[in-house]
């Protein structure tokens, strides 16, 4: 690891965990559990602050129902220990994707490269 990406992890924290927030966790972290996507959870020794280390870009939706339920105190017990029923009609996580390549852009939007041509829609035009 380069100078910068030291730099770079001290002063931000979008590309990961800084380096207060990695030695906060190694002093007072318990690690409880890992998500598909490599992010890794940690509670206080006390069980009182919950907290994730992201494996990558940190984006809040990149965390599944589950692990989000037991961020925020809606459920005591971590996914690793006591998993939620999930219905079969569920589908499985997926992050935002809104400003990425792979966001939904429906036909007729500009951002398609090649506009799909309506027609069921006849432009107005006036007398």
């Amino acid at each position: 690891m380069g100078i910068l990406n030291t730099l770079l992890r001290a002063v931000t924290w979008w590309n990961g965990s800084t380096i207060n927030t990695q030695i906060y966790t190694w002093r007072k972290g318990v690690k409880v559990g890992e998500d598909a996507q490599g992010n890794v959870f940690y509670q206080s020794r006390d069980g009182k602050r919950r907290w994730v280390m992201f494996n990558g870009e940190a984006e809040a939706s990149r965390i599944d129902a589950d692990w989000h339920g037991w961020l925020h105190h809606t459920y005591k017990d971590a996914p690793t220990e006591k998993p939620l029923a999930h219905k079969p009609w569920e589908k499985p996580h997926v992050e935002n994707l809104t400003g990425t390549t792979l966001a939904y852009v429906p036909a007729g939007s500009l951002r398609r490269e090649a506009p799909v041509e309506r027609r069921d829609y006849e432009a107005w035009s006036p007398e």
